[in-house]
């Protein structure tokens, strides 16, 4: 196979244009073996850059193949190689133009947009792993750790809040309150903004605690269901709030979304400040 040069121009990093510069390589023999015939010219931002691979692939015989998303440095760089004579291929740019007219909506030519997307998703994925590790006070170096750590009583929704906040890429701690057993230390040395405590009425968690019971084929007259012993844990709850001072979500009459969506504002209206 020809050993002509392939340049491979990205706005981004250009990953894309040289893995699909790749695969059409490797249906040529030889092609599959030796890449050292493709230059990635990543990060493109300017015409002076474009001017430069133009000259060299003209001098070189080769072949420039491209992921613009910018309209019009996609344009200058197909009149720069036209009019001197260079073999070009638009990877991305027919692409968009076909999905901007069957969507009947104009793309956001942005570059990088692929490489921040991958970023999303990997920390969406460490934020629920995050969230998993330091679950139910598991390992109280969490709590340092957090973005959000969760306070209440047992069946206050702190694991699914978790899990749930997780998905908007924070990583969330959270710890039961059991009036036999001290707070972690690490709770009352971390700012108490990150902090949060989930409050609910006595009715509210015995009436869920008893359903719990329940579902566990359990006795629902258990001393984890009795109003009497669920009245000293809120009042503990209460004591540890206080010492802590962090702000309060009354979760009584909420459902998960609710309360994920009462949190993610009180962080958003504290990153204003």
């Amino acid at each position: 196979m020809s050993n002509r040069v392939i340049f491979v121009v990205s706005d981004s990093v250009g990953e894309t244009a040289e893995l699909v510069v790749k695969a059409a390589l490797s249906q040529f023999d030889g092609g599959s073996s030796d890449h050292s015939n493709i230059r990635r010219i990543p990060y493109v931002e300017d015409v002076g850059t474009i001017k430069e691979v133009i000259s060299l692939a003209k001098a070189d015989n080769g072949i420039v193949c491209f992921t613009l998303v910018v309209p019009e440095m996609r344009q200058f760089l197909i009149e720069e190689a036209e009019a001197n004579g260079v073999v070009y291929y638009d990877i991305i740019g027919p692409l968009i133009d076909k999905m901007e007219t069957a969507y009947g909506n104009e793309a956001k030519h942005e570059p990088g947009r692929v490489r921040q997307l991958d970023e999303d998703y990997f920390k969406k994925v460490e934020a629920i792993e995050f969230a998993v590790k330091y679950d139910d006070g598991r390992d109280p170096r969490g709590i340092l750790k957090a973005d959000i750590v969760l306070i209440g009583v047992s069946r206050t929704s702190k694991t699914p809040l978790s899990q749930y906040l997780a998905h908007k890429r924070l990583k969330v701690a959270n710890v039961p309150i059991v009036p036999e057993v001290d707070p972690p230390e690490e709770l009352f040395s971390v700012d108490p903004k990150k902090c949060i405590g989930l409050k609910i009425s006595p009715d509210k968690l015995n009436h869920i605690r008893k359903e719990r019971l329940k579902s566990l084929g359990l006795n629902d007259r258990a001393i984890y269901a009795n109003i009497e012993r669920i009245k000293e844990e809120l009042e503990y709850f209460e004591k540890v709030v206080d010492r802590i001072n962090c702000q309060v979500v009354d979760v009584s009459n909420k459902a998960v979304e609710e309360t994920a969506n009462v949190i993610h504002q009180m962080l958003t209206k504290r990153g204003s400040e």
